[in-house]
């Protein structure tokens, strides 16, 4: 066996298992945080990662073109969507109330819910134009 291939085998297989890891992690993280941002960090951020390096150290030990594109497409799936459907939930939990406003930081939406909350929408009535004695 060419020692080339031979560390590739071995690198391929320490990121999978280094990925396998920090998707452990990730899935140990969404069981211990008490708070619905917390968990939705955990759930996309390290497992996103976690993913990436499997598929790396899949990548090292298969080399085959077809595979390799099959990775690729996996990966760029999975850091379109896991993102998106976190913000997605963490929104949604913040609009329903599960979000507790005395534990952030900052708060951007809430400026913008309730500036939209406040303005008045056109009703039918007087149109505004000029005073008419």
């Amino acid at each position: 066996m060419n020692v080339l291939l031979q560390i590739m085998d071995t690198a391929g297989a320490a990121l999978v298992f280094v990925g396998a890891v920090i998707c452990l992690l990730g899935a140990i993280g969404m069981l211990r945080l008490p708070d619905v941002l917390s968990r939705s960090h955990a759930a996309t951020k390290p497992q996103t990662l976690g993913l990436l390096l499997v598929l790396a150290g899949v990548a090292l030990r298969l080399r085959g073109g077809m595979d390799l594109a099959t990775l690729a497409l996996i990966g760029f799936f999975q850091l379109l969507t896991s993102p998106v459907a976190s913000h997605l939930v963490a929104r949604s939990a913040y609009r329903t109330g599960q979000v507790g406003h005395s534990e952030l930081l900052f708060d951007d939406l809430d400026e913008q819910l309730t500036v939209a909350e406040e303005e008045p929408e056109p009703g039918p009535g007087p149109k505004p134009g000029p005073e008419r004695d």
